[in-house]
């Protein structure tokens, strides 16, 4: 299905033009020549992309912009404007518009645009579907066990979880952490507003800075237009930095900026945006060795670190393997099509003596190979393959 756009501009041949132009891009393009009329439009269907013009007859583009957002607040709008003054696309984008275009309009730009507010667009759609799920899914029922160990880190997550003090979660490869830091998002004051994970070590280190804050129109080749960082998409809301560890010297001392201003400057840019983040951290690595060995600051450690959560390794909570199994016997049997009803007790032995160094990452991978080469509904030992096996 073709991406739907609607058009607001009072100027018919303006309006006509761009319509055509996206058109020819392979969009459905709707136009409207007043506010009013656009939302008129608007509630009558859904659309990927609102592009107005900021001096309308009746309500202006602002008003329109507000009108909708109130309606919808994920609608992606960009704003168009014969006045390059920095005050009207200040108050565009602080009332929610994606990106603004000065008049007049050139093509490639406004092809160029709305290309990046539609994947935008589809990465925020994508974003609020995950936190829904994660709001059913990933609250402190997700964390399986009765060990004393798990209990333990279950009470220390409901004791913190609604406050607004930063978390260092340490603990080995396997061990939840991602897991954690979802409960303690989701069980927090902050449930509703966004969840924004950040695995340092799989950005790149010539973009990790424009990757987290962002960067103006024109601060790197090809940038058409402003791009929003990761810290500003979690506002709000909570950042979840994994393997923190990885982070360079530089862009430690960014963060530490960051974390004692609550204020970001985007790349190319001089203007600040202010912060309301809690920051999660976790790292599997030994923080203690790295600061000693200089590799990592102490003083950001201080910052990320009010709250201290040990994970426990699976070896040190076996008795939480025959809960763990059944759950990802359930979950997988149904995701895989498969009629596994459950584990028999020599399997679960052979379990229970392994010394889990993937721990509980490695305990799913091993229960999901098992159910998919299960010849009956009752894994066996046959059908488990564990360490070098």
């Amino acid at each position: 299905m073709n991406r739907r756009l609607l058009i607001v501009e009072d100027e018919e041949t303006l309006c006509e033009s761009l319509k055509r132009v996206l058109q020819r891009e392979g969009y459905d393009v709707d136009i409207a020549g007043s506010a009013e009329s656009a939302f008129e439009i608007f509630e009558d269907g859904f659309y990927d992309l609102i592009i107005t013009d900021i001096i309308l007859p009746g309500i202006t583009g602002i008003e329109l912009l507000k009108k909708i957002r109130e309606k919808m607040p994920e609608q992606m709008l960009v704003i168009m404007t014969a006045y390059a003054s920095l005050e009207t696309a200040v108050e565009a984008l602080r009332n929610g518009a994606y990106d603004y275009i000065v008049k007049p309009v050139m093509h490639e730009e406004i092809k160029q645009v709305v290309k990046n507010a539609l994947k935008q667009g589809a990465l925020q759609t994508e974003n609020l579907l995950l936190r829904k799920q994660l709001e059913v899914h990933c609250d402190l029922g997700r964390i399986i066990g009765e060990s004393p160990a798990i209990l333990r880190v279950i009470s220390e997550i409901k004791k913190i979880a609604d406050t607004d003090e930063n978390v260092f979660l340490q603990g080995e490869t396997g061990t939840g952490k991602g897991l954690a830091a979802r409960a303690i998002h989701f069980s927090s004051k902050r449930a509703d507003k966004p969840f924004i994970p950040v695995c340092c070590g799989a950005i790149a280190e010539d973009m990790i800075e424009y990757e987290l804050f962002g960067h103006v129109k024109g601060a790197l080749a090809g940038a058409a237009t402003s791009g929003k960082g990761l810290l500003e998409a979690a506002n709000e809301g909570t950042v979840f930095f994994d393997g923190f560890l990885n982070l360079s010297s530089g862009m430690q001392s960014r963060l530490l900026k960051v974390m004692e201003d609550r204020e970001i400057f985007p790349v190319g840019g001089n203007r600040g945006i202010k912060l309301d983040i809690r920051f999660i951290s976790a790292a599997s690595g030994d923080v203690n060795q790295a600061i000693k060995e200089g590799a990592f600051m102490q003083d950001l450690f201080n910052r990320i670190s009010s709250i201290s959560i040990k994970l426990p390794p699976l070896r040190d909570r076996k008795e939480d393997i025959r809960p763990l199994a059944n759950y990802f016997i359930t979950k997988y049997s149904g995701e895989l099509c498969r009629d596994i009803k459950g584990i028999d007790d020599e399997a679960l032995g052979l379990l229970s003596t392994y010394n889990w160094p993937g721990n509980v990452r490695e305990l799913r991978n091993i229960i999901e190979r098992a159910i998919l080469i299960a010849e009956g509904d009752i894994i066996n030992i046959n059908n488990l393959k564990i360490g070098g096996q």
